[in-house]
């Protein structure tokens, strides 16, 4: 993954839940131009938490067997107050329907215990060897690394 939305992961039931938290420090470098006189955390990148959280939740679910998550559907995303630096956004998900290749779950975003953003979200898992059977190798090195960051966000 090239940049990381969570600190910590601090609750995971596997199948079931899970809960991480950011807290949006001041230096951050997208925060000088969003907004220069208002810092605040993008939007969108407040969505990437949720899908970051999310796809931690399925991987550990499957025991990374499946270590390939992607975004296939974000529905009804509802921002409701903003991130500013020095707060923490504590952002949780929960597994509605998990079948062999596709998870939906019930996702939100809280800051000081107000929902900042909320919705759900259709993820897509795969092994890239299922996909193109010539990049067999790929898999248990992001395997490795993908347990290798896990541990470092779950310290249970």
């Amino acid at each position: 993954m090239r940049f990381c939305l969570l600190d910590e992961i601090t609750e995971l039931e596997l199948g079931c839940s899970i809960t991480g938290t950011k807290r949006l420090r001041p230096d951050e470098d997208y925060l000088r131009d969003h907004f220069p006189k208002f810092p605040v955390m993008p939007g969108v990148l407040m969505l990437e938490a949720m899908f970051q959280v999310s796809g931690w939740l399925v991987r550990a679910t499957d025991e990374f067997e499946l270590p390939f998550v992607v975004l296939q559907e974000a529905r009804s995303v509802k921002y409701a107050t903003f991130l500013v630096p020095d707060q923490v956004l504590v952002v949780s998900a929960e597994i509605l329907k998990h079948d062999s290749t596709t998870t939906k779950l019930k996702v939100q975003g809280t800051v000081d215990e107000v929902v900042a953003v909320s919705g759900r979200l259709v993820l897509e898992r795969f092994k890239l060897s299922d996909r193109y059977p010539n990049d067999r190798s790929v898999d248990p090195y992001a395997r490795r690394r993908l347990k290798d960051e896990f541990a470092r966000l779950w310290k249970n």
